[in-house]
């Protein structure tokens, strides 16, 4: 078979996949007709956007072509028939879609939004499928000629390059995710566990004690991401399985993840390690709460604000001066606009205010090292430990660095690489003292391993959590967390990415016996968009 084309027998049936560039069978059609259009004869090359009138008549020819299961006629009508054939093929034959009908509605400019439905067929059982999606009109680059633009999601929106779409048995049994106290947990209610709880099906369908259905997927090019199942033809049994999530918590985030775009949160309960919530407000799949790493700002400074204390550099009412600015190995670092310099600043004072050039004045102090920060977020936070969550996930980098990076980490930029998950047990071990790494499922589900870490001594843990209480009541978290009642205490942070006008909100907190943070993409300050989203969560789980 020719590279790029792989085939493989799936529940009995046979799975075309095909990468983006396209080959094989529906190369004659490009090679015929330049941009991979089809259609007879040549028309004299046209420049500029496609008119009005040729985008309804390249859509109607494109959809009548595609709802009469004409894969090849339907590909000719795309700037990519190698690609967009064996996908379109793999609609009808794979994944037993039939008696196709398009409703287009009114287009925008070149785009054209419709809405498909069909029916599925499998073994004598069939069921009606119906969802919504888009395509767009370009002028073909060779040929001149109005085409579709070729994406995979122009058969479904939740297809990605290289993905299939498959009907058959499922590869893996369904569960009944349920929450600490037994409420069932679906992507419905709360959005953000779809790919979570996909994941967890995958992982964990074969050792909840249940039984597949058949199903209609979309099967992914990357082995490492679970079926999305769109359609149940036959159910299967449901498997039960425990989360350590609680539904009060989740729907908290779920809400207060929706008051900013690109934000993500993670709850955790620092006694025992367990995830409380994780919930993402993105356009895409990612699960950032987990997987992101991004620079975590000046949040990172509880461990730095560690390592200070337990090197014995200085203490939470120890000498740490707040001037304007500081030079570290010819690089000048500043505050935030309006910090006024204090030279008589304790370590407490420049923590709650989160005063830059403090804690990079004390980062060359004796006893400290290049590999001082990096030790203290491994052996004392249990940072890079290879956490065992249940799902993926990334647990955190801090590099050892020698040059200006060295500083720009103290303060959570340079090379410190983190997430939500990663800053909610940071909180959480230095609250408590002790790392507890954090989980999602029960470890004995699957014998797996967590990462372990010595944690804080009891005075390190006792000062940090002191500082972070005057944050959130007197300093830069005052705001956010106001309102807030039993014991707490946050941190703030904002990050300045490359290629972005405004940094990234960042915020972490405490309140009881949870720890919480959040990120936000261009949210600016941390107490403005991560800020409230931390305090909403803690309000309805601490």
């Amino acid at each position: 078979m020719a590279r790029g084309v792989k085939a493989a027998v799936v529940g009995g049936v046979f799975v075309v996949m095909v990468g983006g560039a396209g080959y094989g069978a529906y190369n004659f059609v490009s090679a015929l007709n330049g941009d991979g259009g089809g259609g007879a004869g040549t028309a004299a090359v046209r420049s500029g956007p496609p008119g009005a009138d040729e985008v309804k008549e390249t859509s109607a020819k494109f959809f009548a072509a595609w709802e009469k299961g004409q894969a090849t006629k339907a590909a000719a009508y795309t700037n990519n028939a190698a690609a967009a054939g064996p996908l379109l093929t793999a609609y009808s034959q794979s994944a037993r879609i039939s008696d196709v009908k398009i409703t287009p509605g009114a287009a925008s400019g070149a785009t054209v939004p419709y809405t498909v439905k069909a029916q599925v067929t499998y073994d004598g059982t069939s069921k009606p499928l119906t969802y919504k999606t888009k395509l767009t009109v370009v002028r073909g680059v060779s040929t001149g000629r109005a085409l579709v633009d070729w994406q995979p999601s122009v058969i479904h929106p939740e297809l990605r390059r290289d993905d299939t779409l498959v009907t058959g048995e499922a590869a893996n049994p369904p569960i009944e995710a349920v929450d600490r106290d037994g409420t069932v947990l679906t992507k419905e209610k709360y959005p953000s566990l779809g790919t979570i709880l996909d994941t967890l099906r995958a992982k964990y369908g074969d050792k909840a004690g249940g039984t597949p259905g058949v199903e209609l997927v979309i099967r992914h090019a990357d082995e490492g991401d679970a079926d999305t199942s769109l359609l149940t033809l036959t159910k299967g049994k449901p498997g039960k399985l425990r989360t350590t999530l609680s539904a009060t918590a989740q729907a908290a985030a779920e809400k207060a993840v929706k008051l900013y775009a690109n934000s993500s949160v993670v709850a955790v309960k620092p006694s025992t390690g367990a995830v409380l919530a994780v919930a993402n407000n993105r356009k895409d799949a990612f699960n950032a709460a987990f997987e992101g790493t991004v620079a975590p700002g000046s949040t990172m400074k509880i461990i730095t604000a560690a390592m200070l204390i337990d090197n014995g550099v200085t203490s939470m009412n120890g000498p740490a001066p707040c001037p304007d600015t500081a030079v570290y190995r010819s690089q000048t670092f500043k505050n935030l606009t309006n910090m006024k310099a204090n030279e008589s600043a304790t370590l407490a004072n420049s923590f709650l205010r989160s005063c830059n050039t403090a804690f990079i004045k004390l980062i060359d102090e004796e006893p400290l090292t290049d590999e001082s920060l990096t030790t203290e977020a491994e052996t004392r936070f249990g940072l890079n430990q290879d956490w065992k969550t249940g799902i993926v996930s990334f647990d955190g980098k801090v590099p050892a660095e020698s040059g200006p990076d060295r500083a720009a980490n103290a303060i959570g930029q340079g090379q410190v690489q983190m997430n939500p998950l990663n800053m909610a047990s940071v909180t959480a071990t230095a609250i408590t003292g002790a790392f507890r790494q954090p989980y999602l499922v029960p470890a004995g589900l699957d014998d797996r391993r967590m990462a372990t870490a010595k944690g804080l001594p009891s005075g390190t843990a006792a000062q940090l959590k002191q500082m972070m209480r005057l944050t959130a009541t007197q300093g830069t978290a005052a705001n956010a967390m106001a309102g807030l009642g039993g014991d707490i205490g946050a941190k703030t942070g904002s990050a300045e990415v490359d290629g972005q006008a405004v940094s990234n909100s960042w915020f972490t907190g405490f309140r009881n016996d949870v720890s919480a943070a959040a990120m936000t993409e261009e949210g600016g300050h941390g107490g403005d968009a991560a800020g409230p989203i931390v305090a909403a969560v803690l309000r309805a789980a601490g």
